[in-house]
């Protein structure tokens, strides 16, 4: 049997362009815990992009198994590398899975950004 869910937080950062040799829409998506049992969590973050007709795809998706951070080794990053230089609209949606804990279906959708980075949609 699962523990009850504390308080923990699903967090993420808008989706940018790394600034990687090849130009990249990156982004990141991590966990805090607060009072939670939790120690490590299943971290999934979906990037999506959104086609002329208004419909978002999900153009790359990471899945790490990390404990609350937001540095480098505690978080999961989904990149695509852009297809030219269109101005497109980006999001990304994070789900946190504490590992033997229930915890709530929701999931973060980080603010919509415009980027100078196609997605090939």
């Amino acid at each position: 049997m699962a523990d009850s869910i504390g308080d923990f937080q699903t967090a993420g950062d808008r989706v940018h362009v790394s600034k990687a040799k090849t130009p990249t829409a990156s982004a990141h998506g991590w966990w805090i815990n607060g009072s939670g049992p939790g120690i490590k969590a299943k971290v999934t973050i979906w990037l999506q992009a959104k086609d002329s007709k208004g419909h978002w795809h999900t153009v790359a998706k990471d899945v790490k198994t990390v404990k609350p951070s937001g540095g480098s080794q505690g978080r999961a990053t989904a990149r695509k590398f852009c297809v030219g230089d269109a101005d497109t609209i980006w999001r990304s949606i994070v789900d946190v899975d504490v590992i033997g804990v229930n915890d709530s279906p929701d999931k973060l959708t980080t603010p919509a950004t415009s980027l100078k980075c196609g997605a090939g949609l």
